[in-house]
């Protein structure tokens, strides 16, 4: 019998998690036709996540293959994660991402839309600011599209004032495929499991959403400015739509600030 190695049980875990993600299919179609209702409407879809949760907001806007449509919210003082001790370390940021309050004083920066939606990523759904984010958007009639790590998510303690989830304030939650901890892979000899899998379950479902809003903005007959490499569309190209994408973004988002504290 061969000893699978420790790589070879990561990729196995990892096509676990793709499909737990095709499971979800119908959830996923239904995030979509939310969002691109919001994108439809010339407003925006918030996305925001602390912590390593970071990664999946920018994974959707901006890069290649993205697009307008999206305002990502990354507080630096809960996702700055490079210096790791000494100032802007990780203990503070670990410790303001579980100060009540926060929430709702980063969202004192936007004036929120009826019709907006938001995306709001958590692999625990258990830490404070996340929670009361997506509690706030629902107090303003701002749906909410949770992606968490279930299994991990049931199996932690919420730090909430109320011992609430990001899931109980979410109308539609999406599951990662992570595991309790989200280490996947157990290592002879090592106390504890090392190679996370809640980015690879986080990517493909912000992904899978973004083909899917995509297909339905261009469907509707206002197909997408899609950030596009030289290298797919030449050089002049590329430039036209990098400029045409960044303007629509700044369009979109400067109604957001036109008429805050009136």
């Amino acid at each position: 019998m061969t000893h699978a190695s420790p790589a070879e049980r990561y990729l196995d875990a990892s096509e676990t998690i793709l499909g737990r993600v095709r499971e979800q299919l119908p959830l996923i179609h239904e995030a979509a036709d939310l969002f691109s209702k919001t994108i439809l409407s010339g407003q925006m879809v918030h996305v925001f996540g602390s912590g390593h949760s970071r990664i999946m907001v920018e994974e959707m806007w901006p890069r290649y293959g993205s697009f307008p449509g999206w305002n990502p919210i990354v507080e630096l003082s809960l996702t700055f994660h490079n210096l790791v001790v000494g100032a802007n370390g990780q203990r503070q940021a670990m410790f303001l991402e579980n100060v009540s309050g926060f929430a709702s004083r980063i969202l004192r920066n936007f004036d929120l839309k009826h019709g907006d939606s938001s995306l709001i990523i958590s692999s625990s759904g258990c830490n404070v600011v996340p929670v009361e984010m997506a509690e706030e958007f629902q107090r303003r009639g701002v749906k909410v599209v949770a992606i968490i790590s279930t299994t991990h998510s049931e199996q932690s303690t919420s730090r909430h004032r109320e011992g609430k989830k990001l899931q109980h304030f979410a109308d539609i939650t999406l599951d990662t495929g992570a595991p309790v901890g989200d280490a996947m892979v157990k290592i002879d000899g090592l106390e504890t499991p090392v190679a996370p899998g809640s980015t690879v379950g986080g990517c493909l479902l912000i992904n899978t959403i973004k083909a899917e809003v995509a297909d339905r903005l261009t469907k509707a007959g206002q197909p997408p400015k899609v950030l596009t490499a030289g290298a797919v569309v030449g050089a002049e190209r590329a430039t036209e739509l990098f400029e045409a994408a960044y303007d629509e973004h700044a369009r979109r988002i400067a109604r957001y600030y036109a008429n805050l504290g009136n």
